[in-house]
């Protein structure tokens, strides 16, 4: 198995090197997407350092996780998602922008296979937030150093998928996924913020997961059942699963039963591989967030053989 390391001089030098933001309009958007994108990076950076102080080298290789330097690079990641925090919070205050505090977070009783497998997720989600977000960002500094964030959160979505046994780049093209999208994957894990944290306009959809019974990786043209919640009303009407692409949106028909909803997932060689995103929606051309029932589900594919 292999994992890049990145550098430490940088790592040292990056909190310090954060562009020189100028103070603008409290009615500009890109104080509130740096501080979304705040809010991923200290989730990610307790992540990390909570699982390193819990387990070991020695826990990890016990569990089939003993790759030379595996440790030293998980420390890594760790060391970036922190750096990742002090830049932002950096760049917000000399913007005059009033940083988000990290929350109080829930991950569950990890295991070190366990923890890998939702650093996963956790990985491929902050990817598809930067990319979802940069189209948003009107200061061309913020755009860079988001850009840059982004590059390096895929390098570690790489290393962890590969040393999960996931094709480490499964597509061609990562998924852009908006605020709400993105909250609502991450919302499970945040259990509450500090009141004084800034108000961000995000909201979360109801839950929307791959049905228990269902083994992951799943092919394109397989149907695929996901669980809603027993509570939730679903809207009566013709409902589908969203599928979002750089490329652009695959749909499916959803097929409901009680608490369950079926598609088929599309088959295409631009179609869904790797970490992909299932929506429920009741639009058949464009997912918005005025359409979404629920999701989005995270699953699992295997890419389209050649």
């Amino acid at each position: 198995m292999k994992a890049s390391v990145i550098s430490t001089a940088i790592l040292a030098t990056a909190a310090s090197a954060a562009p020189a933001l100028v103070k603008r309009q409290s009615s500009d958007i890109d104080g509130t997407i740096l501080n979304y994108a705040l809010t991923l990076e200290h989730l990610e950076a307790t992540f990390y350092r909570e699982a390193l102080a819990k387990f070991s080298a020695q826990d990890f290789a016990a569990a089939g996780f003993n790759e030379s330097n595996f440790y030293e690079n998980l420390k890594t990641i760790a060391r970036d998602e922190q750096t990742h925090v002090d830049f932002l919070t950096t760049a917000l205050k000399g913007a005059g922008v009033t940083p988000v505090a990290a929350c109080t977070y829930d991950f569950g009783n990890l295991t070190p296979s366990t923890f890998l497998a939702t650093a996963s997720i956790i990985e491929g989600v902050g990817v598809s937030a930067y990319l979802g977000a940069a189209a948003l960002i009107t200061n061309k500094a913020y755009l860079t150093a988001a850009g840059s964030i982004l590059t390096v959160e895929a390098r570690h979505d790489a290393f962890i998928r590969q040393n999960i046994n996931e094709t480490p780049f499964a597509q061609p093209f990562d998924v852009p996924l908006d605020f709400d999208q993105v909250y609502s994957l991450a919302a499970p894990f945040i259990k509450s913020c500090p009141a004084s944290n800034p108000m961000l306009p995000v909201k979360a959809f109801p839950t929307l997961s791959v049905a228990k019974n269902v083994t992951m990786p799943v092919m394109q043209g397989e149907f695929i059942t996901f669980d809603v919640a027993a509570d939730m009303k679903v809207p009566a009407g013709p409902l589908f699963v969203a599928w979002p692409l750089a490329t652009g949106t695959m749909f499916s028909a959803a097929i409901v039963s009680d608490c369950t909803i079926t598609a088929r997932v599309p088959v295409s060689v631009y179609g869904p591989a790797g970490e992909s995103f299932a929506i429920l929606t009741t639009n058949a051309t464009a997912v918005t967030d005025d359409n979404t029932v629920a999701g989005p589900a995270v699953v699992e594919i295997m890419p389209l053989a050649a």
